[in-house]
């Protein structure tokens, strides 16, 4: 067994200011969300993983995954956007037989709107504070780190999906 070593004051300090950035950065993404595109993050997800897949549709189950959500999260998320207008359950699959969730007309001007202002707030948020040396150590540090907590994500790498990234609306 390796011996646990503690943190130094000036660790801590790091690790404190850290995820503090981080908490303030997310907490204005997703305020930038609800108040320019009146969504919530879980919504943005749904709405850009859909906008992603062929023919703007999945299978639930693919959605989870996907998404990294339990199915009942899944589920209850659907509903509250089939209340809204932006997805419909479908068939999915040749014989019909799958649950599938598609955008909607309504679904797919949202992630349009959505993609386009949310990507803006990340640059104002983060991208532009960033000198390209600094935004090469930290996509650098981020990647590793993605490949050391999620090990089945570098084992599968040879035939895994890459995650989908939004795509600015054509």
């Amino acid at each position: 067994m390796t011996e646990t070593r503690s943190l130094e004051p000036e660790e801590w300090e790091f690790w404190d200011t850290w995820m503090r950035a981080q908490r303030l950065l997310t907490r204005e993404l997703e305020r930038g969300l609800q108040r320019d595109c009146d969504i919530s993050k879980a919504e943005f997800s749904v709405l850009v993983t859909l906008w992603q897949a062929a023919g703007r549709e999945m299978r639930v189950g693919e959605l989870s995954e996907s998404l990294d959500w339990d199915k009942s999260r899944v589920s209850h998320q659907l509903t509250r956007m089939e209340k809204r207008g932006f997805v419909k359950r479908t068939q999915y699959g040749a014989d019909g037989r799958r649950a599938g969730i598609g955008l909607t007309a309504e679904g797919r001007r949202a992630a349009q709107s959505a993609i386009l202002v949310h990507g803006g707030n990340i640059r104002r948020h983060f991208l532009d504070s960033l000198t390209p040396e600094q935004a090469s150590v930290i996509r650098a540090w981020s990647e590793q780190a993605v490949d050391r907590l999620e090990p089945h994500r570098s084992e599968a790498a040879s035939g895994a999906r890459p995650r989908p990234r939004p795509t600015p609306p054509s």
